[in-house]
């Protein structure tokens, strides 16, 4: 794979299923999450000592590029994002500057099917941005993340996926015409269906990447009719893990679950 591969990628892999976000190696300093835990349920490797990767010569995770190393790639002039498809994880790295922010030149650094990922674990320790990726030849790493309900929502979290032509005629025209409404490279819309029964619709447009923030999803949930959810509706099963956490801290009240109502 050559050329931009941030646009490239997502206009010739010929997948639907792609999510962006910045990742680099896990450090105590600094936050961009206030969803975090004070408790750990790792002391070992979270409060007696801190490693980001255990890789012996020769496996999976110590082929990761160096630049996820914060300490070697400031973040201030250099970003990697990782790029999620239903084959594959890859990692790509780019020059990064705040006054050309739009402007993609990235390089392809790593990649690995999907078959190598052992398990993806949540790790909420201090900043609730960190995932423990463990490959499976045993080795893993530890990355912290700017997005990490799409990273997780792709790869943990079990994904009920439903073809557009099996939705009501409604509820294609809400997807259809939500798609329609953003860039003109927009993807077809990926539809998903709660345990609650609502569907979220996802949209994804090559045009809309930048440097800083990757590729920026545009989503909407609807209901069984086809009409739109705000997000003050939502149901338990229409929330993130990481969405959840969140309201927590703000203290807002738990959102009813919508199985009852399916039922």
């Amino acid at each position: 794979m050559v050329g931009s591969a941030l646009r490239g990628t997502a206009l010739t892999v010929g997948v639907l299923i792609m999510a962006f976000l910045s990742a680099f190696g896990g450090n105590l300093s600094g936050s961009s999450s206030r969803s975090g835990s004070r408790s750990s349920d790792d002391p070992a490797d979270e409060v007696e000592d801190f490693p980001v990767m255990w890789a012996a010569p020769g496996t999976i995770a110590r082929s990761l590029p160096w630049q996820l190393d914060p300490a070697r790639a400031k973040q201030k002039h250099y970003r990697t994002h990782l790029i999620v498809t239903d084959r594959r994880l890859v990692i790509v790295g780019m020059p990064f500057s705040e006054r050309e922010y739009k402007r993609v030149d990235d390089t392809v650094l790593w990649e690995t099917p999907r078959a190598a990922i052992g398990s993806i674990e949540r790790r909420d320790f201090k900043d609730g941005d960190d995932v423990k990726v463990v490959f499976t030849d045993g080795s893993w790493c530890r990355l912290r993340t700017s997005g990490r309900d799409r990273l997780m929502r792709y790869l943990v979290d079990r994904l009920d996926f439903v073809p557009l032509d099996s939705l009501t005629p409604a509820q294609r025209k809400t997807a259809e015409t939500f798609a329609s409404a953003h860039a003109p490279d927009a993807g077809p819309p990926v539809v998903t269906r709660s345990e609650c029964g609502c569907h979220r619709v996802e949209v994804l447009a090559p045009s809309t990447t930048d440097a800083f923030f990757g590729h920026s999803t545009h989503d909407v949930v609807m209901d069984g009719d086809g009409n739109t959810v705000d997000l003050w509706q939502y149901h338990l099963e229409d929330w993130s893990p990481e969405g959840l956490a969140e309201r927590r801290r703000l203290r807002a009240p738990a959102p009813p679950s919508g199985r009852a109502s399916r039922d």
